[in-house]
């Protein structure tokens, strides 16, 4: 029944450690040669998902930085569509003030970061950030801001969020990623935008989607796809946010690879 198979990978897809596990690579691999076809869909960058497309071994579209950016099989930029300068420079002007905010920006190829954070390096082993003055931030090429916290207080990202829909709202579309991640993208975008446009492509419809996340980034995904799943370690919004939506398990237990091959593997 469906074509296309898209998932967000941290907290869905992947295992807790940040891996693609055996069994989920196996999996995906077979359903690959039975003609179905496999879609990232993530808030990381496209750089970070193509070393784990490289792992997986199959070829791959890439919906990446929230749907801001969309790569096809041969790493072609297919779609892209930044944050205006003008949201860019008044929402760095705001959160800047807050010295226990990261201030973070994917811009074309790079990860930039105001602030060193050594706990980073040791997480990304092949693309890491580099660091930016806020004082002069770039204003073109951007896909998305995030924002977190060392100490990853939701309830003052929530601040944050209410300050910057409060003056950007109709500029932007701000969701969290993660209950620490906070992220900014231009208005429209979203992951469930860019699977149509890649469902469109490939010449299905969102109907022949099926889709999983666990993210408030990953609500219009599992909304317009033919099909949604949510993760049962969802932060409660998101399950709030998608009452009517069927739950699987956890990511540690490779729940979404359990379901696919249960249902579509013969």
């Amino acid at each position: 029944m469906y074509q296309i198979i898209a998932s967000d990978l941290d907290g869905t897809l992947l295992t807790p450690d940040h891996k693609i596990a055996p069994f989920t690579k196996d999996t995906l691999n077979q359903l690959h040669h039975q003609g179905k076809d496999f879609i990232f869909a993530t808030g990381r960058h496209h750089i970070d998902v193509a070393g784990l497309r490289e792992q997986l071994g199959i070829p791959a579209y890439m919906i990446t930085s929230n749907g801001a950016r969309v790569h096809n099989c041969k790493n072609e930029v297919i779609f892209k569509q930044d944050v205006q300068p003008e949201v860019i420079t008044g929402i760095i002007a705001m959160t800047k003030q807050d010295p226990e905010l990261r201030i973070h920006i994917y811009r074309n190829d790079d990860w930039l970061l105001n602030q060193e954070d050594p706990t980073l390096r040791e997480f990304h082993d092949s693309f890491s950030y580099q660091l930016f003055d806020v004082e002069n931030p770039p204003l073109e090429g951007v896909a998305k801001l995030f924002f977190t916290r060392d100490d990853r207080d939701h309830d003052k990202l929530v601040e944050w969020e209410n300050k910057i829909n409060a003056e950007f709202g109709n500029q932007a579309n701000v969701a969290f990623s993660t209950p620490w991640c906070l992220e900014v993208m231009d208005t429209g975008v979203s992951k469930g935008h860019a699977l149509e446009a890649v469902a469109k492509e490939k010449g299905y419809a969102l109907a022949d989607c099926i889709a999983f996340g666990d993210g408030m980034n990953d609500v219009e995904m599992l909304t317009m796809a033919g099909k949604g799943l949510v993760m049962g370690t969802s932060h409660a919004k998101v399950k709030a946010a998608l009452p009517d939506n069927e739950m699987i398990g956890d990511c540690s237990d490779e729940a979404v690879a359990h379901y696919l091959s249960e249902r579509f593997l013969k």
